[in-house]
């Protein structure tokens, strides 16, 4: 497997796994625990994915040195 994933080829693809929207939708279900919406409502339940998606957006920023003058 290593071999595989060294390769040139292999870099390539795996790279491409990193453009995905699913890790977004992994991190907020299971480390945020959002596993169902709690207000009830379209509305309501739109404002909630919102909010859980800004404090992914915001987390990402904190996380990936968006603050820091190298980055």
């Amino acid at each position: 497997m290593r071999r595989a994933i060294d390769s040139e080829r292999g870099r390539q693809l795996y790279g491409r796994r990193f453009a995905t929207v699913e890790p977004v939708f992994g991190n907020i279900r299971h480390n945020k625990r959002l596993n169902r919406f709690t207000l009830r409502g379209q509305k309501k339940v739109d404002g909630q994915w919102k909010l859980f998606c800004l404090v992914h957006n915001i987390e990402k920023l904190a996380h990936h040195g968006y603050a820091s003058p190298s980055g």
